[in-house]
């Protein structure tokens, strides 16, 4: 794509499926919805510095895709931007980036470890679910809400720590994480989704820093099905 070009359109390339690499100018701020969808022998990409936000379904279904790397700038991560990208083992989300949509590293089962910037404030819905591969990652200080299904089957995860930015944590948010063996909530939590730990067949030690008036105080604290036999320690510090 030639310098110069200022925006990549909806569904520009959309089922390129013979398409294996592609350049994308600085000059480009914006790439449009279902832009690279279904081109599934692209195998890796460079979106350069310019590039403000990437749009719905960008990317989604790129099977042959095994690495991306998105240079500071971005904004926003759209929804379903990476969906199903199931080669995909790294990527590097910078420090720009506010908002990742939902479904928007849906089932890419390839990744292994994330690094979410500190810049992010909120985790859509099913926006890392069924990252099989999954062994660890970082929720940075600053996200507000994990949203519905967020790290959803990620059931590599051992252990999970959760920033004291966070308010609310969605339903079925950590939904059969069976690894997970231990989790830190901390006491700015109010909410706590339906079934956010149910099947976490592993986890026995739940880390809360109030304390039990405190913790029976969140909203749906009842609902999210812990497994038996987890035991809680309130007013917990590292």
């Amino acid at each position: 794509i030639p310098e110069g070009v200022k925006s990549i359109g909806d569904s520009a390339f959309y089922y390129c499926s013979s398409l294996t690499s592609i350049e994308i100018p600085g000059s480009v701020t914006s790439i449009g919805e279902y832009a690279f969808s279904s081109c599934s022998s692209l195998t890796s990409i460079e979106i350069q510095e310019g590039v403000k936000s990437i749009g719905d379904h960008a990317f989604e279904y790129c099977s042959g895709l095994t690495s991306i790397e998105i240079q500071e700038g971005v904004k926003s991560i759209g929804n379903y931007a990476f969906y199903c990208c199931s080669s995909l083992t790294s990527i590097e989300i910078p420090g720009s980036v506010t908002s990742i949509g939902k479904y928007a590293f849906y089932s890419c089962g390839s990744l292994t470890s994330i690094e979410i910037p500190v810049s992010v404030t909120s985790i859509g819905e099913s926006a890392f679910s069924g990252l099989f591969g999954l062994t660890s990652i970082t929720i940075p200080y600053g996200v507000t809400s994990i949203g519905d299904s967020a790290f959803a089957y990620c059931s590599g995860l051992t252990t999970i720590e959760i920033p004291e930015s966070v308010k609310s944590i969605g339903d079925d948010a950590f939904y059969y994480c069976s690894s997970l063996e231990s989790i830190t909530i901390p006491a700015s939590v109010t909410s706590i989704g339906k079934y956010a730990f149910s099947g976490c067949s592993n986890l026995t030690t739940v880390n809360y820093a109030g304390t039990q008036e405190e913790w029976e105080s969140i909203e749906g604290y009842g609902s999210w099905a812990l497994p038996s036999g987890a035991t809680i320690n309130y007013k917990y510090t590292d």
